[in-house]
Formats: C-alpha cells, structure tokens, sequence
C-alpha cells in the first residue's frame, strides 16, 4: 500500500527528474544532441510518471502545486549553479514565493 510519505518521496523524485530533464533539455541544443535529447525524453517520462503514482495518495491539486513550485524552484537553482544563470533580486523572491507557497500548502493539512 502507497503511505503518504512514499507518495511525497515519489513527488520529490519526479521533480529531481523533471529539472534534471529541463537541464537536459538545455544541453540538447533544440533536440540536435543525441544524449541530452534521449535524457530530456526519458526524465520527463518518469517525472510524469512517478507523478502519477504520487496522485494516488496525494490530491491531484496539492501535488501539482508542490510538484511545479518546486520543479521550478529546482530549475533555477540549476541554472544559476550549472549554467552560470544571474541570481537578481526578483528571481530570489519568485523562488522565495514558490518555496513558501508550498509550504502555505502543506500546513492546509489536505496533502493526504
């Protein structure tokens, strides 16, 4: 039986799989890299995926929520460290907003 807690782990992996897929996706040079457009193709697939399994115990809206905030959190966060990205001050708050908003979330209590 899938327990919430396997459920939230499973969200969590689709979205290490998601911004891995959109690093990917940066890589692939518009699909013309034959590795970076096999590896976009394969995380998106199982970020959808284990998104899919996460639902079944986490309601579809708090899951898609947490799962976008933090994907594009994560994204971000990639792009500033791996791809030399600049850190300004509104991307600081967007990403501070969507962390917080996913916390705002999870305090609602109707994560289960």
């Amino acid at each position: 039986m899938l327990t919430t807690q396997i459920a939230w782990a499973l969200l969590a992996a689709s979205v290490a799989a998601e911004s891995l897929g959109t690093a990917a996706l940066n890589l692939s040079s518009g699909f013309t890299r034959l590795l970076p457009s096999i590896l976009t193709v394969a995380c998106y697939a199982t970020a959808v995926w284990l998104m899919a399994l996460a639902t079944k115990r986490i309601e579809m809206g708090m899951a898609y929520a947490a799962w976008a905030g933090s994907s594009a959190a994560l994204t971000a966060a990639i792009g500033i460290i791996w791809f030399g990205e600049a850190l300004s001050l509104v991307k600081t708050i967007g990403i501070g907003t969507a962390i917080c908003g996913i916390v705002l979330l999870n305090l609602s209590g109707n994560g289960s």
